[in-house]
């Protein structure tokens, strides 16, 4: 069953259409990363998911409920980080945590501790002493010791250091509760990459594409550097007319080039009878993934 489905949803204010027939599908237990850029709609699908907007058409479900009419006993399930958190500038980073865990029934205490050692963060102190990142950190801590199902979080690290987004993606690697939901949207390509079971990428309100990296990059080019025993003329009469290859260069044995996925083994077979003295294949990251699809990186 499904944690999260939204169904050609569609959401307009005004004259701007911020979702188009939009789709996501989050199984239940899957870290699922979520990805676009500013104003493509991410923002305005987690809102309808937390029920704080209505979408014009198409359907929604969260955790086998009605993210609008069910809110109030969704919200008891999930916890949700917002990438700019504003608190009670005189209440302690203590005292938001623990009541922000009694609007859930409770947080769990050894989870709570270990998780504000983690992060390093000072419960004592008045929020409105907190910078950024320890405001951050405050909301991390209220989201993560609670035992619910559904993590909602959108930039959950905006505003922390390097070693602070470690610790953050070491307890989804390690201490996430067995069986709950992360959607995770990040703008750190490389932190969805190293959480993420599946992602979905959102562009212009509508779902472009979706899947596991390996799906992703099955539809993408491989770089391939390779160095050669033939000379170039050879090298390059070898590969002339092969299909799947792009950008090739070749200077002094060495060649560089992208290879269409699909394509990959027949163009390693040409080059084993070249005379491979070396050989490097490198499957595309997710920001070229991303890059190339927002038609960032050369097609």
């Amino acid at each position: 069953m499904a944690a999260i489905e939204l169904r050609d949803v569609v959401k307009t204010f005004g004259a701007v259409r911020a979702l188009d027939g939009f789709d996501l599908e989050v199984e239940a237990g899957e870290v699922h990363g979520f990805l676009g850029p500013n104003g493509s709609g991410k923002s305005t699908a987690i809102r309808l998911l937390l029920g704080l907007l209505r979408p014009d058409s198409g359907g929604a479900t969260l955790l086998g409920g009605d993210p609008w009419r069910d809110a109030p006993t969704l919200h008891r399930r999930l916890a949700y980080v917002p990438g700019e958190v504003n608190l009670w500038p005189n209440l302690t980073g203590g005292e938001v945590i623990d009541l922000l865990g009694r609007l859930r029934g409770g947080l769990d205490q050894r989870r709570r501790a270990d998780l504000v050692e983690r992060f390093g963060l000072d419960p004592t102190r008045r929020c409105g002493t907190y910078s950024k990142g320890n405001r951050q950190k405050v909301a991390l801590v209220a989201a993560l010791a609670s035992d619910v199902e559904l993590y909602l979080l959108d930039e959950p690290t905006s505003g922390l250091d390097p070693l602070m987004e470690a610790e953050f993606q070491t307890w989804v690697r390690e201490s996430r509760p067995e069986g709950s939901t992360v959607l995770l949207s990040s703008h750190i390509l490389a932190e969805v990459e190293a959480l993420c079971d599946r992602v979905s990428i959102i562009r212009a309100g509508r779902r472009v594409q979706s899947g596991t990296l390996a799906d992703l990059r099955h539809h993408t080019r491989t770089t391939v550097v390779a160095d050669t025993s033939a000379d170039d003329e050879t090298t390059a009469a070898a590969l002339r007319g092969l299909a799947g290859i792009h950008h090739l260069s070749l200077e002094r044995g060495r060649l560089v080039m992208e290879v269409e996925s699909h394509d990959l083994a027949g163009v390693l077979r040409h080059l084993a009878d070249l005379g491979v003295t070396s050989l490097q294949a490198h499957p595309p990251t997710l920001e070229e993934l991303f890059l190339h699809e927002y038609g960032e990186v050369p097609t």
